[in-house]
């Protein structure tokens, strides 16, 4: 339960102290009060509403501090997995959050920072929030079967069922961009494995292209080759005159003379030397001219090479290009063909997977249908009585499913109230399930079924929603339930059934109520004010709990307005006893609960005739039901 809310500069609130008890806590006081923003302080601090543009003019921090008493273990569970650190075994717990000027906010429990991911996941374990226009929220089928999968206790199974879904519809987007694209990719691929043929084929080697443009040269002019090195080796050795025989005589010359001249040595020498490497020079390229033969095959098979060469060199990589660029052209083509053969591999893989995801999802899908199945015919009968405390004693109300295959065609072929469906893949097409749910429900007798969101009033919807309220508030699911006005669109004398269904649930929970009713206000174990002063120049809101003569006031005025008269104030007053005799009937248990004495808390609030009045630790301590 909430012990206490400490609200400060937010918005018209200056400074204010909520204490609340146990049970059924009512807020009431004129419209623009600032009752609505009590229950939007206790939003912000649970991480559920945004804070932006709270904070009061002039104030350059708002805060909101959030004093609770958890007797559940499993919601103290819940918080310390959500916060991330453990929690004391005490079990109080102080939750905080700080809205600064900046716009930045930060939150803490027991003095611990946390993030606002996991501020909202704690705010939602703590409080069940019923805002003024969530009737509204009963309208939507896909918030219906969330209220049915809270009561069937499947959300985790419909959790794992969407966490499927997602990863099927991520795999088979991936898989219809492949198979849309498989006729340009099989001609990509037809492409690349006829270039690597043509490639291939010509067997095509690094360095192979310089050696046989020079062979291909050569054997194209061997007969001028022959003729002209012919005619070097006769000048060399054989013509009349020839260089070698001329250079011969010389160096006999020489040799002779340098009998008498010691200096002709060494020329004689060099002479007698370039004549030996010339005659072995003459006889190399005589050598060589005889081998040099005309062969028209080495040259038509050289001249082809080329021209093949030359041909793919040009065709793939452009007048400029070498043979170094068409082998790394080969290699490019190879990898885009292995890419292409993978994504076609790929395709088999992601249909693969899509199968079984799907398997997966039938299976779940049907275990999930199964519980809700199940859940809807214990949830009928049961909203059923809730209705019928509610002054709705003929409504039926019961749960209609439809494959979500058929959805498309449900209009026109009626809905199946039958088990769950077998379709085809369409029937994976929602992320709730195998099938929809609708709400149905019948005011009058005689009356044919029809969804929740085409027949139904404010007034009902309303009823609806708390009798739906009453059935899940049951178990270690929230320790708070609030309502913001469930008495919307419904008259006073329902307002007395309202506030005895009221009182009746907060045997199980702590409740919270801004109401206008006060019918409904008469079964508050805890009734506050909430008003709106003036003062210099400024507005203030002022919460302030009634007892005794100022509560039978307060309601004397909700009953006529401010024209407070005796009559309106008898009546107040049996209203009031009405209300309270109700309560002690309800709270009067089989066996004596538990109960906890709570520390005091040092502060002053307001008496119930709205002057100060200090805070006792006898006034704070109080029986404490289920937390």
């Amino acid at each position: 339960m909430l012990r206490e809310l400490h609200i400060s500069n937010l918005a018209i609130i200056a400074d204010a102290v909520v204490e609340l008890s146990p049970g059924l806590n009512c807020f009431t006081g004129q419209t623009g009060a600032g009752k609505s923003l009590v229950i939007g302080a206790l939003e912000i601090l649970l991480g559920l509403k945004s804070p932006q543009n709270m904070l009061r003019p002039g104030a350059a921090e708002a805060r909101v501090t959030g004093v609770f008493y958890l007797e559940s273990a499993a919601i103290r569970a819940r918080l310390s997995q959500a916060a991330d650190i453990p929690l004391a075994a005490e079990p109080e717990i102080v939750l905080a959050r700080r809205i600064f000027e900046s716009g930045r906010t930060s939150a803490s429990i027991n003095g611990t920072p946390i993030s606002g991911q996991a501020l909202k996941i704690i705010g939602e374990a703590l409080a069940d929030i019923h805002g003024q226009h969530d009737a509204q929220f009963l309208l939507k089928p896909v918030n219906q079967l969330a209220v049915l999968d809270d009561f069937a206790a499947s959300g985790d199974a419909a959790a794992r069922f969407a966490a499927l879904h997602a990863q099927r519809r991520q795999v088979a987007a991936t898989l219809a961009e492949l198979e849309g694209a498989q006729t340009l990719r099989r001609q990509q691929m037809e492409l690349c494995e006829f270039q690597l043929a043509e490639i291939d084929e010509a067997q095509c080697t690094a360095g192979e292209l310089e050696p046989l443009v020079s062979r291909q040269r050569m054997l194209a002019n061997v007969e001028k080759i022959k003729s002209h090195a012919s005619g070097a080796y006769a000048a060399l050795y054989e013509d009349e005159g020839a260089v070698i025989g001329r250079l011969k005589t010389i160096a006999a010359v020489l040799l002779e003379l340098t009998e008498l001249d010691a200096g002709l040595t060494e020329v004689a020498g060099q002479i007698k030397d370039a004549t030996i490497t010339l005659d072995d020079a003459a006889f190399s390229l005589r050598r060589h001219i005889d081998k040099l033969d005309i062969d028209p095959e080495e040259l038509a098979a050289a001249t082809q090479r080329l021209n093949l060469l030359y041909r793919l060199i040009g065709k793939y990589c452009g007048s400029n290009g070498t043979l170094n660029d068409l082998l790394e052209f080969r290699q490019a083509v190879g990898t885009q063909l292995e890419t292409l053969r993978r994504q076609n591999a790929d395709v088999t893989e992601l249909a693969r997977q899509v199968a079984s995801l799907e398997k997966q999802m039938e299976e779940l899908g049907r275990t999930l249908s199964k519980k809700r199945h199940d859940a809807a015919k214990k949830l009928a009968p049961l909203v059923h009585q809730q209705l019928a405390d509610l002054g709705m004693k003929e409504a039926q109300f019961l749960v209609e499913f439809s494959p979500v295959a058929a959805e498309a065609n449900a209009a026109s072929s009626g809905r199946s109230v039958a088990g769950p469906a077998v379709g085809t893949t369409e029937r994976f097409a929602s992320p709730g399930g195998l099938e929809s749910v609708e709400f149905m429900i019948a005011p009058n007798p005689g009356q044919p079924a029809r969804p929740l969101r085409k027949i139904a009033s404010g007034g009902e919807l309303s009823r609806v929603m708390l009798a739906l309220k009453t059935i899940l508030a049951h178990g270690d699911r929230v320790s708070v339930l609030v309502f913001d006005e469930i008495d919307a669109n419904v008259g006073g004398r329902m307002g007395g059934v309202i506030g005895e269904k009221l009182s009746h649930l907060a045997q199980g929970c702590q409740i919270l109520c801004i109401t206008h009713l006060p019918q409904i206000a008469a079964f508050a174990q805890r009734h506050l004010s909430i008003r709106k002063e003036v003062s210099g120049g400024e507005s203030f809101t002022r919460v302030s709990p009634l007892e005794g003569d100022g509560r039978v006031r307060e309601l004397a005025e909700m009953i006529t307005g401010k024209a407070v008269t005796e009559t309106s104030l008898r009546q107040a007053q049996e209203l009031l006893q009405t209300g309270q005799a109700a309560v002690q009937q309800v709270s009067r248990p089989a066996h004596k609960p538990d109960t906890v004495k709570m520390a005091p808390i040092t502060g002053h609030k307001k008496s119930r005739g709205g002057a100060a009045k200090s805070i006792t630790p006898s006034n704070r301590s109080a029986p404490l039901r289920r937390g």
